[in-house]
């Protein structure tokens, strides 16, 4: 058979496959089993256990005697339904399907392909990791096997083990061009690491001290809100301290929604004073609800901005009665990721004591140079500012006990029943800027529920995965009634796993433009009863998600 053709016709030119992943956050390709091959942190592989052992135990399994014919046909069918499941964004649905196109016909590496192509979209990289390696080992010649493979890797930050397959893509492929750039962005990103790696000494000075954002001045011409200050002189040689204000916070607002920015000044001013707010807080700040108030706990964001906004506006604004705790992925993926975070960063500055962010795994370096916000910092306003930012990510709380009776974080629970409240408080957040592919920080961040009790690889190709008894067990020891969580979709905005002791909430609706989930937010008040609100994604601009994301992601 040539390559780049299925079983059944002709497969689309490897530049078509391309075009095809250039939409990959948006659409899935017509059908993925008839496209072509075109469909980061180097780290120790010790690191990355879980896809190493997903993937063992797939090569590991028992053969299996030959399908019958009739197997054959109705795996074929399946799998022709699952591709026009996958075309429509139904990407759970699409992995069933092909799952019984596998369990009837397991010899068929297009099948492994294809469900690892609906991984990539559920952002279950370490499983696509593994059906590809799977379809691999059955097909050797099957190059789109690679090609997703390599994705998978460069989305876990694994740009050594891209780079190898992209290499295989483009020797096989030599006349592709898409894959040919991918493979050359990937390539520079591993020579980056590694001179990164030569060069590392010692701590880095601050960017945020370099900055003299006090003396910015700005022009005439600013047509938007300033921020004023209650001394209008220097004294003793310093600028006047700026104050937060409802009314450019509101401003701000509406600059956004036009498509405009802030000036310069402002920018670095909200993210340095943030900072400093950031920096006073423990790695676990502890909140308790006063009488009359609420507290609203809010998901990923994601860069949505105007859902974002929506959110506000149905359920309330930030005020001295009404706090918020926004947990963890503001940024990356939505092409508005610095309206976001500006945004909370100056509701953080105008409510210091009401206002609450923890850190989640996309407030770091290395997703950020993939999945855009890097790229947005740059195109609309500066590398510097991205720098800022990144150190002002780096001193976000890790997590947050409402009322002795929530806690609060991005990702989830540890490998180590040991692990109590206690070692979470005492964690130095300031000496490990980034997460990093192990650890106490990488879990906190990384880690996700199953269904199944014990612990388990996980299939994101990250961290972990914990049962339910591993959650009954940290609830118990602590004094806890649940984990409240975000990291993962969840097509109703929420759920409430674990027999209640875990709950999952997600405010980014219908995410990346893509997976017609609804939004959610917990609010609770003094009774620490939780009530949950679900809401709808709104219209915003034509702007794609991943509008500035890394070549080596579209």
């Amino acid at each position: 058979m040539p390559l780049g053709e299925s079983e059944s016709s002709s497969a689309s030119t490897l530049d078509q496959l391309a075009k095809d992943l250039d939409k990959s956050n948006i659409m899935a390709p017509t059908d993925a089993s008839e496209t072509s091959v075109s469909d980061d942190t180097a780290t120790d592989d010790e690191s990355f256990s879980s896809v190493e052992e997903l993937t063992a135990a797939l090569l590991d399994s028992k053969p299996r005697p030959p399908s019958s014919q009739a197997d054959q046909e109705k795996a074929a069918a399946i799998k022709d339904e699952a591709n026009k499941i996958l075309a429509i964004g139904n990407y759970a649905l699409a992995v069933e399907l092909y799952s019984q196109a596998i369990e009837l016909d397991p010899e068929k590496e297009i099948y492994w392909a294809n469900r690892a192509q609906a991984y990539i979209k559920e952002e279950a990289y370490g499983a696509a990791i593994a059906d590809a390696t799977k379809a691999i080992d059955i097909n050797p010649n099957y190059i789109k096997s690679y090609y997703r493979r390599a994705l998978a890797y460069t989305a876990i930050l694994r740009p050594k083990d891209a780079l190898k397959d992209f290499n295989t893509v483009v020797q096989r492929a030599p006349a592709d061009k898409s894959a040919r750039a991918k493979r050359d962005e990937c390539q520079k990103i591993v020579r980056r690491l590694a001179f990164e790696a030569a060069i590392e000494v010692g701590e880095e000075p601050s960017i945020a001290d370099s900055v003299d954002y006090e003396a910015m001045v700005v022009e005439d011409s600013y047509d938007g809100a300033r921020l004023e200050s209650k001394t209008l002189k220097t004294v003793n040689g310093k600028y006047p301290k700026l104050e937060m204000s409802l009314e450019f916070i509101q401003d701000m607002i509406e600059r956004f929604k036009t498509g405009k920015l802030l000036h310069r000044k402002y920018v670095f001013t909200i993210i340095i004073e943030a900072m400093k707010l950031f920096k006073t807080e423990p790695t676990m700040v502890e909140v308790d609800i006063e009488e009359g108030n609420t507290m609203s706990v809010c998901g990923d964001t994601h860069g949505q901005f105007f859902d974002l906004i929506e959110l506000f506006r149905f359920n309330g604004y930030p005020s001295e009665t009404h706090s918020y705790l926004f947990n963890g992925d503001f940024v990356d993926r939505g092409s508005w990721s610095t309206e976001n975070a500006l945004l909370l960063f100056a509701y953080k500055w105008m409510y210091p004591k009401k206002f609450f962010l923890n850190r989640g795994n996309h407030e770091a370096d290395e997703m950020n140079k993939v999945y855009g916000f890097e790229g947005e910092c740059k195109a609309k306003y500066s590398e510097k500012a991205f720098k800022v930012f990144s150190e002002s990510f780096s001193t976000l709380p890790l997590a947050t006990l409402v009322g002795k009776n929530y806690f609060v974080l991005h990702g989830g629970l540890f490998s180590d029943d040991k692990i109590t409240l206690d070692d979470v408080r005492k964690f130095d957040r300031f000496r490990q800027k980034q997460p990093g592919q192990n650890g106490l920080m990488m879990e906190m961040l990384w880690t996700d529920p199953q269904p199944q009790p014990g612990r388990g690889p996980s299939k994101r190709g990250v961290g972990l995965q914990f049962g339910p008894d591993i959650t009954k067990r940290f609830c118990e020891k602590n004094g806890l009634m649940a984990v409240i969580r975000s990291h993962e979709v969840r097509m109703g905005g929420y759920e409430i796993e674990h027999g209640g002791r875990l709950i999952t909430v997600f405010s980014a609706p219908n995410y990346c433009d893509s997976q017609g989930n609804k939004g959610a937010v917990i609010n609770i008040k003094n009774d620490y009863e939780l009530n949950f609100q679900t809401y709808d994604a709104v219209p915003h601009p034509d702007i794609k998600p991943m509008a500035y994301a890394s070549n080596l992601m579209m």
